[in-house]
């Protein structure tokens, strides 16, 4: 494990850039787990993320040489963003390497830090690559987002953050990518008080680590697809696996549809918009897969909040489909005056919102004199969608 004096150490150095974020009791998934849920919610850090932490930590623990020289990272984001930060307040320039697919919201907050971006790569582990053969050929020092003692340090900062508020905690759930923040998290966890138990969540299209952690020894993937991109990393690290087997008690993942109903439940209970990745605690506990918290005090780390806004109005068109708040039909119509104005009268009648609406008379797939049209509609739930569906079927506009 990490030296707990090293944890502290590093909580007194970046004392004067992280903000103190909120720790808060979430009546809503209490109540839904049997927990008493409170929530870390680092998706307000500054940068909108945790990876402030172990950057600034690691960048202010560099020699006056190394750091004239300047650094370089790879980053899906957040971390990147707290490099360019970290880099910025010494003064000192920054390259960030970011994945090709990289959300434009993550690029715009590197740049706005007055860090250098580069883009390359597929994934991660390909934009890790190019970047250390770029910092090698700069003389830049290469700030790893997870593999360096003083990064993993600065992320074990947001566990003294938890304990100073509830120091009888009984569990904390912690978003797992390269594992940085559940090693440095756990080691202050497990030096403080070991009967805290640690448990780690991760994606279920980023399977390395969580295999890994199961057969005892580092394996990799060959590919990663997630919709949590802060933590869909495709290759196993020692040094951080050799901590988790040390003091993680316990790991698991969530598949994507359950990361999208946490962070909507997020956005709708908790009013807070949490990305894919830290999110991943809060799928756990909705879908009921760490039960035997039940009646115990749980801490969640929101790990960040740098959403893709485009994804998130995905997730929030989705996610009011399935709650039935939303409903799509498409019913074949005689095309002729007033076979249109009838059946919105009938959705009239049975209180269905029309948003939106198409006809198609071209189809290749219609007779002659007839047309398709495509309705989306609000509606109040699963019983209102069924009784819209009884009405049309009675009227002859829906066939089984």
């Amino acid at each position: 494990m990490i030296d707990i004096n090293k944890i502290y150490d590093a909580k007194e150095r970046i004392k004067d850039v992280v903000v103190d974020t909120p720790f808060s009791y979430a009546p809503h998934l209490s109540e839904i787990s049997g927990c008493e849920v409170f929530l870390k919610k680092e998706n307000l850090q500054i940068t909108g993320a945790f990876k402030i932490r172990g950057a600034y930590n690691k960048i202010a623990s560099l020699s006056d040489v190394q750091r004239k020289c300047g650094v370089v990272a790879a980053s899906a984001g957040n971390h990147a963003q707290g490099v360019a930060l970290s880099a910025s307040k010494f003064n000192i320039r920054a390259v960030i390497v970011m994945p090709e697919s990289t959300p434009l919201t993550k690029i715009n907050g590197v740049k706005h830090y007055g860090a250098q971006v580069i883009l390359a790569g597929a994934n991660y582990d390909e934009a890790y690559a190019y970047a250390l053969a770029y910092g090698k050929e700069h003389s830049l020092t290469f700030v790893h987002p997870f593999e360096d003692a003083e990064v993993i340090a600065g992320q074990g900062t947001v566990a003294l953050d938890i304990l100073e508020k509830c120091n009888d905690v009984d569990a904390v759930i912690i978003p797992v990518g390269g594992g940085g923040l559940i090693s440095g998290m756990a080691s202050a966890f497990k030096s403080i008080n070991p009967n805290i138990e640690v448990i780690g969540v991760s994606a279920k299209g980023a399977p390395a680590l969580k295999n890994s952690y199961e057969l005892g020894r580092a394996i990799d993937s060959t590919s990663v697809r997630t919709i949590a991109d802060g933590i869909a990393v495709r290759d196993t690290s020692e040094i951080t696996l050799q901590h988790i087997l040390s003091s993680v008690d316990r790991f698991l993942s969530v598949d994507d549809e359950e990361i999208a109903s946490a962070i909507l439940f997020l956005l709708e209970k908790q009013k807070l918009v949490v990305e894919g990745a830290g999110a991943v605690g809060v799928a756990a506990l909705l879908h009921h897969k760490l039960d035997h918290l039940k009646n115990k005090k749980v801490a969640v780390v929101l790990s960040g909040g740098n959403m893709d806004v485009t994804l998130l109005s995905v997730i929030i068109e989705k996610g009011l489909l399935k709650s039935g708040r939303k409903m799509n039909i498409t019913v074949t119509l005689v095309d002729k005056p007033g076979s249109l104005m009838r059946f919105t009268e009938i959705l009239k009648e049975l209180n269905a919102n029309i948003v939106h609406i198409s006809y198609d008379r071209t189809s290749i797939s219609l007779d002659y004199g007839d047309a398709n049209v495509t309705v989306h509609m609000e509606t109040k739930g699963e019983e209102h969608q069924q009784e819209i569906r009884d009405v049309l079927s009675k009227e002859g506009y829906l066939r089984n």
